[in-house]
């Protein structure tokens, strides 16, 4: 029988007993060295300060024999296995939120611009322009190289119209954000970029109607939606363009790591690594955005959602890289305060990630204030009247009415 076992902080549950952490008591803000696990708060500060810890199963309040089974997961692999062709280097914050977001607006802008017209004009029957597509991606690379926290912002104020337009632009910025925190070097983190932009556009050769569908899809229908990915491939290689991680991007984004994904059923290693990124941030934008078939939800859930189908659908230690890279409250999250008042995250703190600097745009009954605030969590940890000031809830866009497109800094 196990006594002591090490758990991913990912995979923590109510009534384990956490004994020990991957780092000295000490270094984090937990008093007692050895406490059960009985909120749901227990756990996400645990993932804010640790990686994995270790379970004592005799004091946890679950059965043994049923946490030995729930905890039993693969050995995690090194990043740096995936990338064996690769030297991997490790990012710091070259600028801070203030200096970056007036350069990483006019990166948004400027990339958003290239979309418009590189998708109007293979709307139109053209070819795509992947010299534009360069242009239109570099100065958003350099950004997130230097702070993230501004595009990811931006990436989450996107207009909900033209959703494969919008798409495209979100998802170009959450795989140079993931490829950042993998410690991929320039080059590469343009072809995420590039790939990013261009993996759905293959839909632009569907059918509207059949894309902007209420309903559930026939069969035959749902196979012309994935008969996107060939169109997408034959347009790429219609450009002579000979980068095969951003053709790997358009042609396998929607395998799935137990092998149930199209067009080829692939499976694990056998899935291009850049193609295993893509599926993650083509999946964590289309359910953070509003679809004409679905509700967007929040960025918060979007994170659970991952986690219950890593090495499922997508690689865990892909997913675990791109948590660590968005956080449980990215910036643009829309968030409830323990007073009552509720705020949209503007940047994180990327060692406290549940103290986030938060711009209150509601008071604590739900009224609109006239000149939102700027609260940071990181110093300001009590209200007025003394009660502790914490998150509470993450919430899903559009609450209370909130338009996140009007929110201006």
């Amino acid at each position: 029988m196990l006594e002591t076992v090490k758990v991913l902080t990912a995979d923590l549950e109510l009534g384990m007993y956490v004994s020990s952490l991957d780092r000295p008591w000490l270094e984090t803000p937990f008093l007692l060295q050895g406490f059960t696990i009985e909120t749901e708060e227990d756990i996400a500060r645990l993932q804010e300060y640790c990686s994995y810890v270790y379970v004592d199963t005799l004091q946890s309040k679950q059965p043994p024999a049923s946490l030995e089974r729930k905890v039993r997961t693969r050995p995690r692999r090194p990043i740096q296995e995936l990338f064996t062709q690769r030297q991997l280097k490790s990012y710091r914050d070259a600028s801070n939120w203030s200096d970056e977001y007036p350069k990483a607006k006019d990166a948004v802008q400027s990339l958003s611009e290239g979309i418009d017209e590189i998708f109007d004009k293979v709307a139109s029957g053209g070819t795509i322009d992947v010299v534009r597509a360069k242009k239109s991606v570099d100065p958003m690379i350099d950004s997130v190289m230097r702070n993230p926290d501004a595009c990811i912002w931006l990436a989450r104020m996107k207009q909900e119209d033209q959703y494969t337009y919008q798409h495209s632009l979100g998802a170009s910025i959450w795989a140079v954000a993931l490829g950042r925190q993998l410690g991929l070097p320039k080059a590469d983190l343009r072809s995420l970029a590039i790939g990013g932009l261009l993996f759905d556009v293959g839909k632009l050769g569907l059918d509207r109607e059949l894309l902007n569908a209420s309903r559930p899809l026939t069969e035959a229908e749902f196979d012309q939606v994935r008969g996107h990915v060939r169109l997408g491939v034959e347009m790429i290689e219609s450009t002579g363009l000979m980068n095969t991680d951003v053709i790997d991007m358009i042609a396998h984004h929607h395998e799935r790591h137990d092998g149930s994904g199209y067009p080829n059923g692939l499976s694990g290693d056998a899935i291009p690594v850049f193609a295993r990124i893509a599926a993650i941030v083509d999946c964590y934008d289309a359910i953070t955005s509003p679809r004409s078939y679905s509700r967007a939800i929040s960025p918060s859930q979007a994170v659970k959602v991952l986690y219950e189908w890593k090495d499922c659908d997508f690689q865990a230690e892909l997913v675990e890289e791109f948590i660590q890279a968005v956080g449980i409250y990215p910036a643009g999250s829309l968030v409830e305060l323990s007073s009552g008042e509720v705020g949209v995250v503007v940047a994180e703190y990327r060692t406290r990630r549940l103290r986030p600097r938060v711009l209150v745009v509601l008071d604590a009954d739900k009224q609109a204030l006239a000149l939102p605030k700027s609260v940071d969590l990181l110093n300001e940890t009590r209200t007025g009247d003394g009660a502790p000031l914490d998150i509470v809830d993450s919430l899903e866009p559009g609450a209370y009415g909130i338009d996140m497109t009007a929110i201006s800094l």
